[in-house]
Protein backbone atom coordinates (compact mmCIF):
# COMPACT_ATOMS: atom_id res chain seq x y z
CA UNK A 1 0.00 0.00 0.00
CA UNK A 2 1.79 3.03 -0.87
CA UNK A 3 1.33 5.87 1.32
CA UNK A 4 0.57 9.82 -0.39
CA UNK A 5 3.05 12.11 0.41
CA UNK A 6 2.48 16.08 0.07
CA UNK A 7 5.84 18.45 -0.05
CA UNK A 8 4.92 22.24 1.69
CA UNK A 9 5.45 24.95 0.92
CA UNK A 10 6.01 23.76 -3.08
CA UNK A 11 2.68 21.72 -2.76
CA UNK A 12 3.93 18.87 -4.43
CA UNK A 13 2.12 15.55 -4.06
CA UNK A 14 3.63 11.97 -5.09
CA UNK A 15 3.41 8.31 -3.78
CA UNK A 16 6.12 6.74 -2.40
CA UNK A 17 6.32 3.27 -0.71
CA UNK A 18 6.40 2.37 3.24
CA UNK A 19 10.38 2.06 4.16
CA UNK A 20 11.73 4.29 1.27
CA UNK A 21 14.10 6.70 2.21
CA UNK A 22 12.58 10.22 2.36
CA UNK A 23 15.48 12.34 0.74
CA UNK A 24 14.72 9.38 -2.27
CA UNK A 25 11.04 10.39 -2.54
CA UNK A 26 11.49 13.85 -2.17
CA UNK A 27 14.10 13.76 -5.14
CA UNK A 28 11.79 11.70 -7.25
CA UNK A 29 9.28 14.43 -6.52
CA UNK A 30 11.50 17.16 -7.63
CA UNK A 31 11.97 18.90 -4.21
CA UNK A 32 14.96 19.64 -2.83
CA UNK A 33 16.13 19.04 0.71
CA UNK A 34 19.37 20.61 2.18
CA UNK A 35 21.51 18.12 3.77
CA UNK A 36 24.90 18.27 5.06
CA UNK A 37 25.89 14.99 7.19
CA UNK A 38 23.82 12.56 6.47
CA UNK A 39 23.69 10.89 9.61
CA UNK A 40 20.99 13.06 11.69
CA UNK A 41 24.36 14.91 13.16
CA UNK A 42 23.90 18.31 11.97
CA UNK A 43 20.14 18.41 11.46
CA UNK A 44 20.60 20.58 8.15
CA UNK A 45 17.81 18.19 6.81
CA UNK A 46 15.17 18.63 9.79
CA UNK A 47 11.75 18.51 8.20
CA UNK A 48 8.32 18.62 10.11
CA UNK A 49 6.03 15.76 9.62
CA UNK A 50 2.23 16.37 10.00
CA UNK A 51 2.69 20.29 11.80
CA UNK A 52 3.80 18.32 14.76
CA UNK A 53 7.17 16.17 15.03
CA UNK A 54 10.27 17.33 13.76
CA UNK A 55 12.57 14.87 11.92
CA UNK A 56 16.11 14.42 10.13
CA UNK A 57 14.98 13.51 6.75
CA UNK A 58 18.49 12.04 6.01
CA UNK A 59 18.22 8.91 8.29
CA UNK A 60 14.40 8.44 7.66
CA UNK A 61 11.76 6.47 5.86
CA UNK A 62 8.19 6.71 4.53
CA UNK A 63 6.56 5.11 7.52
CA UNK A 64 4.14 1.81 7.41
CA UNK A 65 0.76 1.96 8.39
CA UNK A 66 -0.18 5.35 7.01
CA UNK A 67 -2.28 6.41 3.48
CA UNK A 68 -0.68 10.00 3.50
CA UNK A 69 1.86 12.14 5.15
CA UNK A 70 2.90 16.07 4.84
CA UNK A 71 6.67 17.02 5.18
CA UNK A 72 6.86 20.90 5.26
CA UNK A 73 10.39 21.89 4.38
CA UNK A 74 12.36 24.49 6.82
CA UNK A 75 14.41 26.98 5.33
CA UNK A 76 17.35 27.77 7.04
CA UNK A 77 19.32 30.50 6.62
CA UNK A 78 22.45 29.13 8.28
CA UNK A 79 22.54 26.90 5.73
Amino acid sequence: MSVCIQFLPDDVTIAAEPGEPLLQVAARAGVSIPTGCLMGSCHACEVEIDGEEAICSCISAVPSGRSQMTVNLYCDPSW
